[in-house]
């Protein structure tokens, strides 16, 4: 039997008070062999996500299965309120877990990271001031990473390719680059000059590069407005081009941060993990109503993103690009390679 009315019953939700929100799907079944390190791993992302977001940020994690282990650590961050909601599944796999997390919340910014990702100071501010300064953005990543524009990008490239401004420029933070591919288990044979130079854009005096990876990335929430209720896949599989696509369909860019602002650490715990001191940041000014697409046409999205890019990735096609952008001459012969000639 029910009583009375519920108070609640068309009440409309009060406008959230965070800006930016943050999700991170987390699966460490074990702590053993390839998991071995993994939860402390998990631990430092923690830490350094703490101590660089501002506190208008909302902190979502995904417990994908995870061990009994990391089920209490995320219960107890809960209770501390160090951490906004933890959200306990089975294994469902990565992108599932993040459309967990992409639910039930109308936070204009969402920031989706591995767990083994270490926060460096200022990346929160910067990557807003990038928001700022290129409306059309709708990615911005944080870890420059080679030939980026080469990946979903045809748009930005065919908005830009007669402003002066897209060009190749030099790489800010040739460390950060290493560092990333040590953490992937490259080896040292790719190319030494995709450490030098990179395709960017600059406006108003703030440059970025052209294309975003995604294992770190902040994302105009809006574009998720209708959401994939399920992705069949735990990994891999071409479930990630979820992720990479959906900018695209409301004509966004990808972008990244000209500086990198945080570091890959993977499964193996290194000492150099401890390097990162983090100062106080300093937050000036909270950005928030930044512009927002509609879906793009069908015929819009082709040219840009299909026709165009597969004339830009010809060869030949690419040398005349480099040239044209500003790519060394010393480079342009064998830019395309990952191993030079």
């Amino acid at each position: 039997m029910r009583v009375g009315f519920n108070p609640h019953k068309d009440q409309q939700q009060e406008e959230s008070e965070y800006l930016h929100q943050i999700i991170i799907p987390v699966y460490i079944p074990n702590q053993d062999e390839y998991f071995k390190d993994s939860f402390s791993i998990f631990k430092l992302c923690i830490s350094s996500l703490f101590a660089t977001i501002h506190n208008k940020t909302f902190i979502t994690i995904v417990n994908n299965g995870s061990g009994s282990f990391v089920k209490e650590y995320l219960n107890e961050l809960l209770e501390q309120n160090k951490i906004h909601e933890v959200i306990h599944v089975q294994n469902i796999g990565k992108l599932n877990a993040i459309l967990k997390g992409l639910a039930g919340n109308n936070i204009e910014l969402v920031t989706i990271t591995d767990a083994d990702v270490l926060f460096l100071d200022n990346w929160q501010n910067e990557t807003t001031k990038v928001f700022r300064a290129f409306p059309k953005a709708g990615v911005v990543g944080i870890v420059p990473q080679f030939n980026m524009f080469k990946n979903k990008c045809g748009n930005i490239i065919l908005d830009n390719l007669f402003n002066k401004n897209l060009k190749f420029i030099p790489i800010n933070s040739t460390k950060g680059l290493i560092r990333f591919y040590d953490s992937i288990g490259w080896d040292k044979s790719y190319n030494k000059d995709y450490l030098k130079f990179s395709l960017g854009l600059e406006k108003n005096e703030i440059k970025v590069f052209v294309g975003s990876g995604h294992f770190v990335a902040t994302y105009k929430k809006q574009m998720f407005n209708e959401l994939k209720l399920y992705l069949n896949y735990k990994l891999g599989g071409g479930s990630e081009e979820y992720l990479d696509m959906m900018p695209l369909k409301y004509d966004y860019w990808r972008v990244t941060t000209y500086d990198n602002y945080a570091y890959h650490m993977g499964n193996v715990y290194e000492d150099w993990m401890f390097e990162s001191k983090h100062d106080k940041n300093e937050w000036i000014e909270i950005d928030s109503n930044f512009t927002k697409h509609k879906l793009t046409s069908t015929f819009k999205f082709k040219l840009k993103n299909i026709m165009f890019t597969k004339v830009l990735l010809n060869d030949s096609a690419l040398k005349l690009f480099y040239k044209w952008k500003k790519l060394p001459k010393s480079m342009v012969n064998n830019f395309n390679n990952i191993i030079p000639k």
